[in-house]
């Protein structure tokens, strides 16, 4: 039987760690089967870089953090999807195509919706930084 799929057990340091183990393996599998995660891994990294240098506050960095959070779920869960329906429909099927391209569209609402935040926050310092002028 699959370790992943037995009964409850107690919780144990091995257990928690395997856990940990299968979760960052899903972060690996994320990053090498989606093009697209590197491109939000680099936009990551730029935007909290900027955030920093920027020194926005603690609740800027918290509607940051729960942006870029959003966008990296809605991929894992969107890869976790399509996977899903790769096993369910290994031929094409309509409603397959439509189910992922709906759950792509999720990712690109998560996309928006981060990006509004983000300049948002980050537009005005810089546009004060590169103009000197207060917006």
């Amino acid at each position: 039987m699959n370790p992943k799929m037995t009964k409850k057990s107690k919780l144990t340091l091995k257990g928690l760690s395997q856990s940990f183990a299968y979760a960052f393996n899903g972060l690996r599998i994320t990053l090498l089967s989606q093009q697209h995660a590197w491109f939000y891994l680099a936009v990551t990294i730029l935007v909290f870089l900027a955030s920093a240098v920027l020194e926005i506050s603690a609740e800027d960095w918290c509607w940051m953090i729960i942006a870029a959070v959003s966008v990296w779920t809605a991929e894992a869960l969107n890869t976790a999807f399509e996977f899903l329906c790769d096993v369910a429909s290994p031929e094409f099927h309509p409603l397959v195509e439509k189910a992922k391209d709906v759950s792509a569209g999720a990712v690109l609402i998560c996309i928006i919706g981060a990006s509004a935040i983000g300049f948002i926050i980050l537009g005005p310092p810089l546009l004060k930084s590169v103009t000197g002028t207060n917006f």
